[in-house]
């Protein structure tokens, strides 16, 4: 009987004529007996965390640090929250307490008719809002949109932008006190703004209804006769250039009664790793070493991001509102970083979301200039004037494609911005961080208690500025 004999497929037989023809070991099975050579666990979500690394850190040993200034008789203008509902808009009634003549006034009943007595306008670009030399008899809320302030040159020849407002600053609230000024500057809106106005009339039928509003505001309207400097704290009097035996001024340097004070917030985890794995796979890398250095990365990246955004110390939230200004058109430029870093003495960084540099730097190449780098502990850094633009991707981009720049000095001599954390706690393993064993649970997993304590402090308003709402284009 005969037996059919089939070819061999193509790729078959070449396999089966190479495994006749070779006279070595091949690679894959000699790597069944090879060392592979592996690299520690990597992570994506590590930035360079240089908020971190830049700001001066201040051992708390009692867990609080308290920030005592000069007494300050001047109680700058804050920003007003509004209620939007579709095109209508209202102002919170408490949120006009962070008007200058209202603030600490908490009768919600005549902050609330107050509120109602606010008029809803509209204005569209180039439009003057009020004209220097007329009656300042309006007090104006920005509930959205962009005004600039614009006074007389020295020569009467040009006009000088005096300032820029945004989303929540307001003007003439002076006028509560003294509805017979005069408007000091032009306001006119760059963009389409949503303004809401009240007229002094409409103030007066409150205030002589509540009798509550007219003594608060009479109150702090006595203290802006008070001799101050130019930061509003109350004056250091001398007498100088003088000749004679004239009577030299009495005087001291008085306090805040009631200083802020800062708390060590926290930011912990459970690293949970079995007693099987810690046991035996150790090799070449310790298992429970590198869970905890990742865990470790993570709480760092957490705190940097705390230390950017939150409610109660985050430098975001806690910078002066006179020490923010929004940008001139939309993009971040040369003119506006030129004008944040003048607001202060001694800049020393500027942080911003990469993106924002980046749109930074396609303004700087639309005028054709270049801006230079600096070296920063062996990096190069883009700079302008000399300051370090950092990059700290913490700092938020909004829906509408706008983000922030944040500029500071730095250190307790320089009366600037400081991180906070104690050293020297139980089983610390970085400073202000440690590591603390929980024990081993009944399925033989063991427990460690990751945590990190930190704050941040600005030592007086000037320390620390933001350009807001600079256009860096949809957020991804």
């Amino acid at each position: 009987m005969a037996v059919e004999t089939r070819p061999a497929p193509a790729g078959k037989a070449q396999t089966q004529d190479q495994e006749q023809a070779r006279l070595s070991l091949s690679t894959e099975a000699a790597r069944n007996l090879a060392t592979t050579t592996k690299s520690e666990p990597q992570m994506q979500a590590k930035s360079s965390r240089w908020l971190l690394r830049k700001l001066p850190w201040v051992h708390v040993p009692g867990g609080a640090y308290r920030v005592n200034r000069r007494l300050s008789y001047t109680v700058g203008d804050g920003r007003v929250t509004f209620d939007k509902n579709g095109s209508k808009v209202r102002v919170i009634p408490a949120e006009l307490a962070e008007l200058p003549l209202l603030q600490g006034f908490d009768d919600a009943t005549a902050l609330g008719a107050l509120a109602e007595k606010f008029v809803q306008k509209e204005y569209e670009p180039g439009q003057v809002i009020v004209e220097a030399g007329r009656k300042a008899d309006h007090v104006f809320l920005i509930a959205h949109g962009k005004v600039e302030k614009v006074g007389t040159g020295a020569y009467d020849q040009a006009e000088t932008i005096l300032g820029r407002l945004g989303d929540g600053d307001a003007f003439g609230g002076q006028m509560m006190k003294d509805p017979g000024g005069k408007w000091e500057f032009t306001a006119r809106a760059l963009t389409h703004t949503t303004i809401l106005t009240l007229p002094h009339s409409a103030y007066k039928a409150v205030a002589d209804q509540y009798a509550a509003l007219r003594s608060h505001v009479q109150l702090l309207s006595a203290n802006g006769h008070k001799k101050t400097n130019k930061s509003g704290e109350a004056e250091i009097e001398f007498l100088s250039s003088h000749v004679g035996e004239p009577t030299l001024p009495v005087t001291f340097a008085d306090y805040e009664l009631k200083p802020r004070e800062y708390e060590l917030s926290v930011a912990q985890t459970v690293l949970k790793v079995h007693s099987r794995v810690a046991d035996l796979y150790n090799e070449p890398m310790n298992q429970t070493q590198q869970q905890l250095r990742l865990t470790i990365e993570a709480l760092r990246e957490r705190q940097e991001r705390e230390l950017v955004n939150n409610p109660e110390f985050g430098l975001l939230n806690n910078t002066d509102f006179e020490q923010r200004i929004p940008t001139r058109s939309g993009p971040p430029t040369p003119d506006d970083l030129d004008d944040l870093i003048a607001m202060r003495r001694n800049t020393q960084y500027l942080f911003a979301h990469p993106r924002t540099i980046a749109a930074f730097g396609k303004e700087c190449n639309k005028r054709g200039i270049y801006f230079h780098s600096v070296d920063v502990d062996g990096h190069h850094i883009p700079a302008w004037r000399g300051v370090p633009i950092l990059p700290c991707g913490k700092i938020p981009i909004s829906d509408k494609g706008t983000s922030s720049i944040i500029a500071m000095r730095t250190g307790e001599k320089n009366e600037g911005v400081i991180g906070l954390y104690q050293t020297g706690i139980p089983d610390e393993v970085e400073p202000g961080l440690n590591v603390r064993f929980m024990g081993i649970d009944d399925k033989a997993i063991i427990s460690y208690l990751v945590s990190t304590y930190y704050s941040a402090a600005i030592l007086v308003p000037d320390a620390i500025g933001i350009l807001e709402n600079a256009e860096v284009g949809a957020s991804a």
